[in-house]
C-alpha cells in the first residue's frame, strides 16, 4: 500500500470544522443545459445538411 503524507491537512486541525450552508447550485446546472443545447443545434444541422444533400443526389435525374 502507498504511504500518504497528510501532515498539516484540515484532518489535524484543532479548529471545529466549518460547515457550508449555502451552495450556489445553478452554474453547473446552466453549464450542462448549455452543452446539451449545442450539441442538440449541431446534430439538427447535421441532419438537415444530410436531407438537404440526399435530396440534391436524388433531384439530380428529375426534369425541372
Amino acid at each position: 500500500m502507498s504511504q500518504h503524507n497528510i501532515v498539516g491537512s484540515e484532518a489535524f486541525n484543532r479548529t471545529p470544522p466549518l460547515m457550508i450552508r449555502q451552495v450556489r447550485t445553478g452554474t453547473m446546472r446552466r453549464r450542462r443545459a448549455r452543452a446539451v443545447l449545442i450539441f442538440a443545434a449541431g446534430a439538427g444541422a447535421t441532419a438537415i445538411g444530410g436531407v438537404i444533400a440526399l435530396a440534391a443526389m436524388m433531384g439530380q435525374g428529375l426534369p425541372v
